[in-house]
């Protein structure tokens, strides 16, 4: 268990970093008792900035690093968080155990279910970063699934691609969204994804239908089963939608977040972007200490959203055909 104010080091000096980490890590770094300490980008432009900017939010001095290797190499840190492009994930995890530095990776885990069973695989495996389980509405909705009886969901983000400005990160939809949406299908039903058909797959687009199990949980309740319909977009305005309804159709609850309506009264995505992150690195900062948030993100939740990204990508390629899931291996 570790004692006293964690140094935390962040690899990755994109978009999200800037604009999501940086000013979460200012809100909460007194609750947390967290503070940012290194960063580390191969763009030294990138890593500057964001080490000035860390700083004149609050951080004091924050050394820059051309990558993961040189961060664990030169600078003290308790946790880390991988904000790196995906196919960076296993190894940069691997140097963070090497290291005894606790991780949390960014979604999505790896570009498949191999990578994310590999990062699985690792000891200690790392936490990741469905910070989405933290936003207010969407857990909400989960405090209304009924113990019993099946249930239906629906669940969607959009946003704009270019507006965000990302750096570096070209996935298609399915893989930047998608893995946010499926882990909220099974963490708002407390159902296992047992089947996808993918209806609709482009570069900007994407829809699935989720069959849900009913088999409950390890509490032994009754469960129902579900079903999901899950739709993402990167080329269309901040939008999100999470509403369940029973299986008789009535609605149970509903969140939304964004649209032109919010957006033209001034309430856009980074705002709950950043509320988001910001529960998210108050609960990874107690499970460095040694305690147990139930609601972050693990590594086995990765795997098990990368497992239906890739079915996915196999019903697409064969006309939408809907394809069975393995069930997950216990963590």
């Amino acid at each position: 268990m570790t004692q006293g104010p964690l140094a935390l080091g962040l690899v990755g000096c994109g978009r999200l970093a800037e604009a999501g980490y940086v000013p979460a890590l200012a809100a909460v770094a007194a609750e947390a008792d967290l503070r940012l300490v290194a960063v580390a980008d191969p763009d030294p432009g990138r890593r500057e900035r964001l080490a000035g900017l860390a700083g004149d939010a609050g951080a004091g001095a924050v050394a820059a690093f051309p990558g993961a290797a040189a961060l664990f190499a030169g600078a003290d840190v308790n946790a880390v968080v991988l904000a790196s492009p995906a196919p960076a994930h296993v190894a940069d995890a691997e140097r963070a155990g090497a290291a005894g530095v606790a991780a949390l990776v960014e979604k999505p885990p790896a570009p498949d279910a191999a990578g994310a069973a590999a990062l699985a695989a690792l000891t200690p495996p790392p936490f990741v970063g469905f910070n989405r389980r933290f936003d207010a509405g969407a857990r909400a909705v989960r405090r209304a699934v009924p113990a019993g009886g099946p249930v239906e969901l629906r669940l969607a983000i959009s946003y704009r691609r270019r507006s965000w400005g990302a750096h570096a990160v070209h996935d298609d939809a399915l893989l930047d969204l998608g893995p946010h949406l499926v882990d909220w299908a099974r963490w708002i039903s407390g159902r296992e994804v047992v089947e996808v058909a993918c209806t609709e797959l482009s570069g900007d687009r994407v829809a699935l239908d989720l069959v849900l199990s009913g088999d409950g949980d390890s509490d032994g309740d009754d469960r129902g089963p579900g079903r999901a319909t899950v739709r993402a977009a990167t080329d269309r305005p901040h939008a999100e939608l999470v509403e369940l309804r029973d299986g008789a159709g009535d609605l149970l609850a509903r969140h939304r977040l964004g649209g032109l309506a919010s957006g033209l009264r001034g309430r856009r995505g980074p705002d709950a972007l950043v509320a988001s992150l910001a529960g998210q690195l108050v609960a990874f900062a107690a499970a460095v200490r040694g305690e147990a948030p139930p609601d972050l993100g693990t590594a086995a939740d990765g795997h098990a959203a990368m497992t239906v990204i890739d079915a996915a990508r196999t019903s697409a390629a064969d006309g939408a055909r809907p394809v069975p899931i393995p069930r997950p291996v216990e963590a």
